[in-house]
């Protein structure tokens, strides 16, 4: 789903050429057809299923955004003269990235593009996030993440996040605290790479607002691999998460299958 920050978030659903403002429907019926279609979002071959959100497999096991550098970006072999695609990684990888703490289903640590502040945190589903660093590439990102991630978790469970509002959390106080704990590691790195890491210790903290209801006291998945409609009350629209009165999906999932939207 493509987002807006506003005074809560905005959400628009990509269908053939056009958005559709998914956002204007919470509260109202709504139902989405699968139609049994599925095209590669890279290639555009048709496919009976998708690899990392979207892929056919060829494309899987070739495109450096499918990399395993993606998810471990303290991995990348960018230097080392192995990159699946220098283009595509001088576009998305050699570019400036922030590393944050965000509050989602409690406080973590993550890392995006700079000009991806706050659609990344939107996508997570946070409620509140702060910017800590600023670096010039994925590599360096994925450096801090892992010296913070030691003692602050990286992940996102998505089940609470999706019962509501995570208890707020002094994030400055969080920000400093977090610091001062992996000071000495952090040091260690600035002696290695002080030219492409900066502190963003003085960056305000943002609260985040999205256009839900009401929220479920018990999480059931749907899936499109199982069900070709899913047909009831909009709820809700957090992270990538469609909120239904019968259940939650997670449209983000499915990028690539053809919907009819009612």
């Amino acid at each position: 789903m493509k987002t807006r920050l506003h005074e809560r978030v905005q959400y628009r659903v990509p269908i053939g050429e056009s958005l559709f403002s998914v956002s204007d429907r919470v509260g109202s019926h709504l139902e989405i057809r699968y139609t049994g279609n599925i095209q590669c979002i890279a290639c555009g071959r048709s496919i009976a299923k998708t690899f990392s959100q979207g892929y056919c497999y060829p494309c899987f096991r070739s495109l450096a955004e499918c990399d395993m550098c993606i998810l471990k970006p303290e991995t990348c072999h960018y230097r080392h003269g192995t990159c699946r695609d220098y283009e595509w990684a001088d576009n998305h990888c050699m570019r400036d990235h922030i590393v944050y703490l965000s509050n989602t289903s409690g406080v973590k640590v993550g890392i995006t593009r700079a000009n991806q502040i706050p659609t990344r945190w939107i996508d997570q589903g946070a409620r509140q996030a702060v910017s800590m660093f600023r670096v010039k590439s994925r590599f360096h990102s994925g450096l801090i993440e892992v010296v913070v991630g030691k003692h602050l978790s990286d992940r996102t469970d998505w089940r609470a996040m999706l019962k509501g509002n995570p208890e707020e959390v002094d994030m400055l106080e969080r920000r400093a605290s977090v610091y001062q704990t992996v000071k000495h590691e952090l040091d260690e790195l600035h002696g290695l790479h002080a030219d492409f890491i900066w502190e963003l210790l003085e960056d305000d903290p943002v609260i985040i607002d999205y256009p839900v209801e009401s929220y479920p006291d018990k999480i059931v998945a749907l899936n499109f691999d199982r069900q070709d409609k899913i047909s009831g009350r909009l709820m809700g629209i957090k992270g990538q998460y469609l909120i239904m009165d019968c259940g939650v999906i997670n449209l983000r999932k499915f990028a690539g299958y053809e919907v009819e939207v009612y």
